[in-house]
């Protein structure tokens, strides 16, 4: 399968997200983890998938001349896009509550930008995720927050988790999309490569 086709090919996972990692392994894919700081600041005039875009891209130029010629470099960026701003990972208790309250009784968008980086090229794709809430009450969004502190989360929530469980009434598109990497698009332009 796509393991043996990669074989000339060293994967390198440039997350530190726990989530991303396991997909990986889930895939049946062999990669290495090497991780650089970056500070995630874009534009402030973009917009929804130009943000992860960027920020994926921006990423990925931490590694500029430093990758041999049978790497690939994976970086990704992952934003809950509602109400025309994009909503990060939250600051505080306060931040996190304010941020799930907004996304309430709403349809919201998950997008997340890879970028695959070479030598020679490099090529970014991208996948969005409609999620929609039921009504929430300020005690279960604290409770949630309270109990599972979801502060390493863009839009400060983890579908896979008690709240996805409670709070999802509905998944429009890739569902592994809204935890951090639409796996089945990572697989299909990997399958691509010569």
């Amino acid at each position: 399968m796509l393991k043996q086709k990669l074989e000339k090919y060293t994967l390198i996972l440039a997350s530190g997200s726990p989530r991303r990692q396991q997909f990986f392994k889930d895939l049946d894919l062999d990669f290495e983890i090497r991780l650089k700081d970056v500070e995630e600041i874009y534009p402030p005039e973009l917009k929804g998938i130009e943000i992860t875009n960027y920020l994926a891209e921006l990423k990925a130029s931490a590694f500029e001349g430093q990758l041999k010629p049978n790497e690939i470099l994976i970086t990704s960026d992952t934003i809950v896009w509602h109400n025309d701003k994009a909503l990060g990972k939250p600051k505080d208790k306060e931040d996190a509550f304010n941020i799930l309250k907004s996304l309430s009784d709403t349809t919201h968008d998950v997008i997340t930008s890879v970028c695959f980086t070479t030598n020679e090229k490099s090529m970014v794709i991208n996948e969005t995720t409609k999620v929609t809430f039921t009504k929430l009450s300020d005690e279960t969004i604290l409770y949630y927050i309270d109990n599972y502190k979801p502060y390493d989360k863009a839009g400060a929530y983890g579908i896979q988790e008690w709240f996805g469980f409670m709070a999802v009434s509905k998944v429009e598109g890739s569902y592994t999309n809204v935890m951090g990497l639409p796996t089945h698009r990572v697989y299909e332009y990997l399958s691509t490569l010569d």
